[in-house]
């Protein structure tokens, strides 16, 4: 398997999926309180732009605008990201 498709498996199946995961939870949370408070708004808007920089990532790598290398650097740093966020929990 290519670094690209490493990467569009990555997106597809794992942080994109993930994201919209939170969101939902967001959602949930602000409906069951009737009100959000801008801790909330923030953070729903916040999650919004991520998915939607991670949705034209996808669509770059499926597109070819993106060399192994980059693809590379892409997962390493999702990786670390990840790795990051499980420590703090």
């Amino acid at each position: 398997m290519t670094e690209a498709e490493d990467l569009i498996d990555l997106l597809e199946n794992d942080v994109i999926p993930e994201i919209e995961s939170f969101i939902d939870d967001l959602y949930e949370k602000i409906a069951q309180t009737k009100s959000a408070d801008e801790e909330d708004k923030q953070q729903l808007a916040e999650l919004q732009e991520l998915k939607k920089e991670f949705t034209l990532l996808l669509d770059d790598v499926k597109n070819g605008e993106l060399d192994e290398e980059e693809c590379r650097a892409i997962i390493d740093e999702i990786e670390m990201m990840r790795e990051e966020e499980e420590e703090e929990e």
